[in-house]
């Protein structure tokens, strides 16, 4: 009877350990699932979780280049496809196919638009021990890439940078 009680406590934590496993590794990968601010604080974009991939889309960015065009009215001008330059740049998807890497603790994989030169790119992420969420755009190798930096922001931070 001690058996049987031991073995089924056995099968019970060894389910339960398996499970909150799982879910330790699911927060892993969605750890970059949130809004972002670029280190030059000019740029906002939220990360999202579809099915096994991660994108992201601009919410907010700074438009204080050109008074005359609210950020609102900007679109995607320079997209090498004209039938998506009308597409506006708010709510644009930026980021997109990136796959989580379980044992590099990073997204691969992934590609990313520049609205301002109209070019794609390879793209990866990766998270570093201040909590940064670093980008890499690259074309074919990474070594030579550019990697922009951001900092997670709470809503009324973005609240603070729309006004």
């Amino acid at each position: 009877m001690v058996n049987k009680l031991t073995l089924g406590v056995l099968i019970m934590m060894v389910a339960f350990i398996g499970t909150s496993n799982r879910a330790n590794a699911q927060s892993g990968s969605d750890q970059v699932i949130g809004n972002w601010m670029s280190a030059e604080k000019n740029l906002i974009v939220q990360v999202y979780r579809e099915g096994d991939d991660f994108k992201a889309k601009v919410i907010w960015f700074d438009d204080s280049d050109d008074p005359s065009k609210p950020m609102e009215s900007r679109i995607d001008d320079s997209n090498p496809d004209k039938s998506l330059r009308t597409r506006k740049i708010i709510g644009m998807q930026v980021l997109r196919n990136l796959a989580y890497s379980p044992s590099t603790h990073s997204w691969e994989n992934g590609m990313i638009y520049d609205a301002k030169s109209g070019r794609e790119w390879n793209a990866a992420a990766s998270i570093d021990k201040a909590g940064m969420l670093r980008v890499t755009g690259y074309w074919h190798f990474k070594f030579i890439g550019k990697t922009m930096k951001f900092s997670r922001v709470t809503p009324s931070e973005i609240m603070m940078v729309s006004r």
